[in-house]
């Protein structure tokens, strides 16, 4: 198999990854960090699929699907965090941003409904409710949002953050997958399944 070649962009204090897809039948945009609007302003978005809802996933989903006119996708429990633009405000964070309408909820499960690819949806909550991965089986690649990083996997302190939810999905949902699938993660370097496998100290099976 053959990696997708993702354009990443890194945005924002938190240095949070977006990958952009281009595909014959439209272009993609995984999530929405602070200067993504700006940096993606000459590019045309026609899908912006959201990992979860943290605010330094989202800052710039509201210019952006003012911008291009493009479709959300999200998980049913990001929907709070995105439709309220001063919902971490509530949550002790100086933080308000433009907010967001979805259009396609998902909650796990194969879909072509996103420019037609075929792409498998992975609920693995624990760092944030409704966070999502997405498989793309035919390349091997996940885009895991903040589930999974290079030797470390998501911070589970944070409200409605659940440790043990967070392993457990990530054994059941992303170690059972090819140990050669690409992880796109949504802070730092890709890695592979079975280097997370091997070396990272968080989670064994």
């Amino acid at each position: 198999m053959t990696s997708i070649q993702f354009k990443v962009f890194t945005g924002g204090a938190l240095a949070t990854n977006a990958y952009f897809l281009e595909t014959p039948s439209g272009n993609i945009l995984f999530d929405a960090p602070p200067e993504a609007d700006d940096h993606f302003a000459l590019q045309k978005i026609d899908w912006l699929v959201l990992t979860h809802g943290h605010f330094d996933h989202v800052m710039d989903a509201g210019k952006i699907q003012a911008r291009h006119g493009c479709k959300v996708v999200c998980h049913p429990d990001t929907v709070p965090m995105i439709t309220d633009g001063g919902f971490f405000q509530r949550h002790g964070f100086d933080i308000q941003y433009d907010p967001v309408t979805p259009d396609i909820l998902l909650e796990e499960g194969e879909t072509n409904s996103i420019a037609g690819q075929r792409i498998i949806a992975l609920h693995v909550p624990g760092h944030c409710p409704g966070s999502l991965c997405f498989y793309f089986p035919e390349s091997g690649d996940l885009v895991g949002g903040d589930v999974l990083f290079c030797e470390g996997v998501g911070r589970w302190d944070l409200p409605a953050g659940d440790g043990p939810l967070l392993f457990e999905g990530i054994r059941k949902k992303i170690f059972t997958l090819d140990p050669a699938t690409v992880v796109f993660p949504g802070h730092g370097p890709a890695t592979t399944v079975g280097h997370e496998l091997a070396n990272n100290p968080y989670v064994t099976i």
